[in-house]
Parts: C-alpha cells; structure tokens; sequence
C-alpha cells in the first residue's frame, strides 16, 4: 500500500530543492515516487499550483489529492484554481475515496498558516520513514503522511449487496403477490434489475482503473529496479510483490461481489 506525503517548507525554492531530493531517493531506491505536485500560499492567504502531477494513472492520485485540498484548506479561491489544474481536480468524495481523513486535512492546513508556504504533494512507497524524514527535515521541511486507501471498492460491494437484497425482496413479495401487485412489482423488478446492471458497469470500469494503475506502477517499479543496487533491487521486489498481492485482494472482492449478484439475477 503506498502513502500520500505532503511536506511543508517555509519557501518555494526549498520546495522544489526537495522536489529533486525525493527524485534522488527513488533514483537509489530508497523509496518509490509515483507522482509528485507542488502548491505554495501566496501573501494574500490563497493557494496556487506550482507544479502539476504528470498526467496518467501515475498522478491521478496526487492530482486528485492535490485539488481536494486546495478546494478544502484554500477556500473558494482554492476551488477555482483545483479545478482548472487539468489533473488537479479534487473533491472531498475524492478525499474520502483515497482514506485522507479530516485529522490528515486539518494537520495541513495548521502547517500551512502563513502566507509564503510551500507544499510538496507525493505519492510514494517507503519501506522506512527515515530516509525521507531525514531529507526534508534537513531541508527545513515538516512531513506529514497517512495511508492511502480505497474505499471506491469497498462502496461498489456494498451496493451490489444492497441491491441484491432489493432484488430478493422483491421476487418474494412478487411471488406471493395478486394479478394487480404483480403489475407494479414488474415495473420494480425491471428498475432493479436496470439498477444493477449499472452498478456492473461501475464495478467493471473500476477493474479496469485498478489494473491500469497496477500495470503503471510495477512499469515504473521495474524500471527503477533496472537502475538500482542490490539491497535496493530487493527492497522493489519487495513493493512489486506487496502491489500484486493487494491488487489480487482487491478484484478479487469486486469479482465475487459480481458473481454473487448474477446469481440473484439468474433466479
């Protein structure tokens, strides 16, 4: 599982000092950068991008993190700047997809108080914290880092099951129901049934989104390790096992949450 990384500076050239020393640790191993962005509070309080994540499955969960937090931490000013930031579009259903809870958030935005302040946003996998901490504190920096998680699949099984209920509930109303109720629980039984149907569509573009990004970041995985020594070649062998078991965890519930709900369908 990677983390969300947001670390704070009093200036925007220490910023991007540290953009270059999380290149310099994924460069020798010591952690993996998926996508990185800049934002810095100018001397009026609002918040600006300086350095968009790339653009691909790499930095959209950077992008998204980066516009939630303008549009949350920065105002309605914020607002406008995350959603002309291409990538940058944030929500806080994006916040809450990605498992950024409020503690996370208001952390931020205490540390982000004065006006002149420089974030780095990254997404990384750190086997240990110390090299990175060691970096940005030696820079002036204040990290702050929680989890990333998605709970988009988590609320795609939750729905398939509740509307496997509906579905159930209805075909047994429907069977003890007279020739009049059976009109009108046909019209519900079709809407479920069309319901669903959509909730599959949602499942499967959500297959697709987290194998694309699995695909995406054993690339970039396998290319750092190319370059790496041996104990760092060990360490990404590591993380590329660590992204393959959780990717299997993952659409493995999404596909038995499916298969279950066709057999509501087929009875």
């Amino acid at each position: 599982m990677s983390k969300f990384v947001v670390i704070v500076f009093p200036t925007e050239a220490k910023a991007y000092e540290a953009t270059r020393a999380l290149q310099e640790l994924h460069a020798e191993g010591s952690l993996t950068l998926y996508g990185m962005a800049v934002i810095a509070k100018d001397a009026e309080g609002h918040f600006g991008v300086k350095q968009t994540a790339d653009e691909g499955p790499l930095g959209t969960g950077v992008g998204a993190l980066v516009g939630g937090l303008i549009g949350l931490v920065g105002g309605p000013a914020g607002v406008l700047v995350g959603m002309t930031g291409g990538t940058l579009v944030g929500s806080m259903t994006d916040l809450f997809n990605y498992g950024v809870g409020e503690d996370f958030i208001w952390k931020i935005s205490k540390t982000m108080l004065e006006a002149g302040k420089t974030a780095v946003v990254a997404e990384v996998t750190e086997n240990w914290t110390t090299p990175l901490d060691a970096r940005m504190e030696a820079l002036g920096g204040t990290v702050m880092r929680t989890w990333r998680a998605d709970f988009e699949d988590e609320q795609i099984a939750k729905e398939l099951a509740a509307r496997r209920a509906e579905l159930q509930e209805l075909h047994a109303e429907y069977a003890q129901a007279n020739a009049d109720a059976k009109a009108r629980l046909k019209a519900k039984l079709d809407q479920a049934r069309s319901d669903i149907n959509q909730a599959e569509k949602r499942l499967q573009t959500r297959l697709e989104t987290i194998e694309t990004e699995l695909n995406a970041k054993i690339a970039e995985l396998e290319k750092q390790r190319a370059a790496a020594q041996a104990e760092a070649k060990q360490k990404i062998n590591q993380r590329i096992a660590a992204l393959r078991a959780d990717f299997e965890t993952r659409s493995d519930k999404l596909k038995q949450a499916w298969a279950l709900t066709k057999e509501a369908l087929a009875a």
